[in-house]
């Protein structure tokens, strides 16, 4: 199951979501480019992504206005749809039209071991290596794992501090992967002050000492953050 949470107020960058990018609405763009996987809903908290979204075939929810995180929002369209506990459930950001359909594609092989392992909290995402300089970016959150690729802590400064001179940066990509039963179980933890601080849900997981599977993949992919963004995207359908 791939959840696509989007929301219309969004703070940087208003209505992004339905920005066009070659002729379409970005949040549509983004669910059809993983359509083909499994099934795709988008939980929106407004009627007029709703209706974008049914005009190009594409199944939407409605949902709380109030939510803090995505991961909230797909969390309540989740138990909406009365998905089993060992259902695995793909959270892609709306502001992602150029996913690789497989990265979400072997994060779910990911998360489906993770499952048969009987791992007590099922929840993963992925990251990709980059340069110092994308690394500077604070809209590109980066991302430090231990020895067994858990993740370590996420961040939008520049982590590790290169002292050494011989760091190596990666940089998180925005999907992330639960099992239903975890996805609740991570909804309902206290809100961590970290996760406030560097405005990253993930860190709520972290914080209440709960692994995060990091899987690495090879990506060319990229967000939605900044009007910048938009218009390079916008250049590659031209």
């Amino acid at each position: 199951m791939i959840i696509i949470p989007a929301r219309l107020a969004s703070t940087r960058f208003p209505q992004k979501v339905l920005a066009d990018i070659g002729g379409l609405p970005m949040v549509v763009r983004t669910a059809k480019r993983v359509a083909h996987l499994d099934r795709v809903v988008v939980a929106a908290d407004d009627e007029h992504i709703i209706q974008t979204c049914k005009e190009h075939g594409v199944e939407a929810m409605l949902t709380s206005t109030t939510h803090k995180s995505g991961t909230d929002r797909i969390h309540e369209c989740a138990t909406i749809l009365n998905l089993d506990d060992n259902e695995i459930i793909i959270n892609v950001q709306a502001d992602e039209p150029f996913i690789e359909p497989d990265v979400v594609k072997v994060l779910i092989e990911k998360l489906q071991a993770l499952q048969k392992s009987k791992a007590p909290f099922i929840m993963g995402s992925c990251y990709n290596a980059i340069n110092a300089d994308a690394a500077k970016d604070p809209n590109l959150v980066k991302v430090i794992m231990d020895n067994e690729e858990n993740a370590i802590y996420f961040s939008r400064s520049l982590i590790p501090y290169n002292r050494s001179g011989r760091a190596n940066y990666f940089g998180h990509i925005g999907i992330y992967g639960f099992s239903k039963k975890s996805l609740h179980e991570f909804c309902n933890l206290n809100d961590a002050p970290i996760e406030d601080i560097e405005g990253l849900e993930q860190l709520r997981a972290i914080y209440h000492q709960k692994k995060i599977t990091m899987l690495k993949v090879a990506s060319t992919g990229f967000g939605i953050d900044t009007k910048e963004d938009l218009q390079r995207a916008i250049e590659i359908f031209l």
